[in-house]
């Protein structure tokens, strides 16, 4: 077997591969006589079949399986020795000539290549781009204040509910003319939540209520939803065919939302216990937070900011036909070569970024740990469940869930080529010079 690697031009190669009889005969009739020793063929007993007929019967796909295992192994083989940087897969040729498998005995294949661009990785002070850092003011305060005591709030007695308040009531069902349905159903303890019942009628009727106050509602209308009617009468959803829209409803209490006060045991469960003993301590620390969540969103901008200004530098020259003709292949029954010719600018740009990313990880020799991305999983773990209100939560809980997201589909991988980039970004960043910006909000919300 011989590979012959011709050049078309600086992005685009042809790899020919010459395989002759001598290469895969061998194995084909090796697994010949497997088929004949196991093949049950009516007329014969099992490893009597006569070879002339295992050939006749699977000879040519069996030739066909073997020479296109020769290929791919092949093929990987070759791109490894020679460090060949492709982007994505050899396809077939376009100048292939046809295969007669019947015929014959020596074959030649041609597979197109889409080689990465070289280019050099120039970066200094004279490269400026902007960083935007956000100014902590009254109003964002406020946003953060009302978010720990929403979400830290619960429901206290009210004497008349309102649209946003809760009914506690007992459940009677009732038949079509609203009198009480012999042996149906009835929930002792229901909790209605007026701002979720979808129709209207429904909710006006639940408003202006109090404790001891009796209303009939049609379950169906208020919760279209089967899940959520379950729930409420406390059934599985597939008894609920058998069920009467109709529901005499007696309320036992009504409730209303507090958000929770700016005291002693708002601080304990926001930060923990005794970390913060006083307003101005919360305030504090609520800002050193508020910080650091806008250094996040100051980050993000200027990787937006970065990428654009480093793909309009180095305008990376691509293999463009061949990673359309590419991608149709991977994409084949899910889009049009149209669509992907038309999101192809897009894809373009993430792919330049990406070779602009990789030529400063190998130039710098940046390499990705298990440990690194374990603490990663194990931080987004600790966010999830902070934006729940549990941000006290057990290493050994966040731990199994971060182990969960790792054993995902793809999220590893997702996971380290973040953190790639990250570093990444911390050598370009030194290398170039940060244009510093204070802005306000609403100003750095309206950047283009």
């Amino acid at each position: 077997m011989n590979i012959l690697k011709e050049e078309v031009d600086a992005l685009n190669a042809v790899l020919k591969l010459t395989i002759d009889k001598i290469d895969y005969e061998p194995k084909v009739e090796e697994v010949l006589k497997d088929y004949r020793r196991k093949a049950a063929i009516k007329g014969f007993r099992p490893g009597h079949a006569p070879v002339s007929l295992i050939n006749k019967l699977y000879r040519k796909p069996i030739i066909v399986d073997e020479v296109n295992k020769l290929i791919s192994e092949s093929l990987s083989k070759y791109l490894v020795e020679q460090k060949l940087n492709i982007l994505g897969e050899p396809l077939p040729s376009e100048q292939q000539k046809p295969i007669d498998w019947d015929t014959q005995e020596n074959f030649e294949f041609a597979f197109d290549l889409g080689l990465t661009p070289e280019f050099e990785l120039t970066l200094s002070k004279k490269d400026k781009i902007p960083y935007y850092t956000i100014k902590v003011d009254d109003k964002l305060r406020e946003i953060y204040s009302n978010s720990y005591r929403q979400r830290n709030g619960n429901y206290k007695p009210v004497e008349i509910t309102a649209e946003n308040d809760l009914v506690k009531a007992t459940l009677n069902e009732l038949n079509d003319d609203e009198s009480p349905k012999d042996g149906g159903i009835y929930v002792e303890s229901a909790s209605i939540s007026i701002a979720l019942v979808a129709d209207e009628a429904e909710k006006a009727k639940l408003i202006g209520l109090k404790a001891g106050d009796v209303v009939t509602i049609d379950t169906s209308k208020a919760f279209p939803n089967a899940t959520d009617k379950a729930a409420l009468l406390h059934i599985a959803k597939d008894k609920l065919a058998d069920v009467q829209p109709l529901f005499q409803a007696t309320v036992t209490e009504t409730m209303t939302f507090a958000k929770a006060e700016l005291d002693q045991e708002l601080f304990n469960k926001v930060y923990g216990e005794g970390v913060v003993n006083s307003i101005e301590e919360f305030n504090t620390k609520m800002d050193e937070e508020i910080s650091k969540n806008l250094a996040h969103e100051s980050d993000y901008r200027l990787l937006i900011d970065l990428k654009a200004k480093l793909i309009e530098k180095f305008k990376i020259e691509l293999p463009k036909e061949f990673l359309i003709r590419w991608l149709v292949a991977v994409n084949e029954g899910k889009h049009t070569r149209e669509q992907i010719e038309s999101e192809f600018p897009m894809f373009e740009k993430d792919l330049s970024w990406q070779l602009i990313r990789d030529k400063v990880a190998l130039e710098n020799d940046l390499k990705i740990t298990e440990e690194e991305v374990h603490t990663f999983a194990m931080n987004f773990a600790r966010q999830q469940f902070a934006s729940y209100g549990m941000s006290q939560m057990p290493d050994e809980y966040l731990a199994n869930y971060a182990d969960s997201v790792l054993k995902k589909d793809g999220e590893k991988r997702k996971i380290q080529e973040k953190l790639l980039e990250d570093k990444a970004v911390v050598i370009i960043r030194e290398a170039i010079k940060l244009d510093e910006k204070e802005v306000t909000t609403d100003e750095f919300n309206n950047l283009k």
